[in-house]
């Protein structure tokens, strides 16, 4: 398990100057544009434009602050009001941003096409790895992101363990259990604080949350 605190991320400016993203976790760890599997961020967006096209990566975006936006993607107009509606879309599309009322932040989940798939899940209260998504009123990132990579299994703890767990805070402090754990002892996050099970460990029975939180799973396969 390992603990990303928010506290420090670097911001990396979009070349457009609208908005920043700070990476949460990628795989493999240290992977820059062309190498990830996976990459999971928080984008800050002050203002509406396109997004850079993504030929190869399947994107789930979660608006997690501010009131929301409508994205159009190759023509199609979709609103995203509020907050926590998981949407998924490929990232080679024409897409365009514009804010409902003012900046938002979003949580990203980029996923190479054939190496890893995910879904996304906003959960208050607990969460175990059998329960299974509660599908929104259109196909969204609660069951969405790409198929199985190559309709392989859950490789996590394999050659290339880019499977995995992501759990993000995204409602203030949190405090955060593992059923099972010596004493259950639990995980203090602040808002956007993140934790990560990857490898052999990946999947925890469960977990308890007195917040509200992301968990996004992930599933991958080596490459070649």
């Amino acid at each position: 398990m390992r603990i990303l605190r928010a506290a420090g991320r670097a911001a990396a400016p979009w070349s457009n100057g609208g908005g920043v993203t700070r990476e949460i976790a990628v795989h493999p760890q240290g992977a820059g544009w062309d190498g990830f599997a996976w990459r999971v961020s928080l984008a800050d967006v002050t203002r509406d434009g396109p997004y850079s096209p993504l030929p190869g990566v399947r994107r789930i975006l979660t608006v997690v602050d501010g009131a929301g936006l409508e994205l159009t993607v190759d023509g199609t107009p979709r609103l995203l009001p509020g907050r926590y509606r998981p949407y998924a879309f490929p990232g080679r599309a024409t897409t365009l941003s514009r804010l409902l009322d003012g900046p938002v932040v979003n949580l990203n989940v980029m996923l190479r096409e054939g190496r890893a798939a995910a879904t996304v899940e906003v959960v208050a209260g607990s969460w175990s790895p059998e329960r299974e998504p509660e599908p929104g009123p259109e196909p969204d990132g609660r069951v969405a992101g790409g198929p199985d990579p190559a309709g392989g299994p859950d490789l996590v703890g394999g050659p290339d363990p880019a499977g995995g767990l992501l759990v993000v805070a995204l409602e203030g402090a949190t405090r955060l259990t593992v059923p099972g754990e010596p004493c259950e002892s639990g995980v203090r996050l602040e808002r956007f604080d993140a934790v990560l099970w990857a490898g052999p460990d990946a999947l925890p029975g469960g977990l308890r949350t007195d917040g509200t939180v992301a968990v996004v799973r992930l599933r991958g396969r080596p490459p070649g």
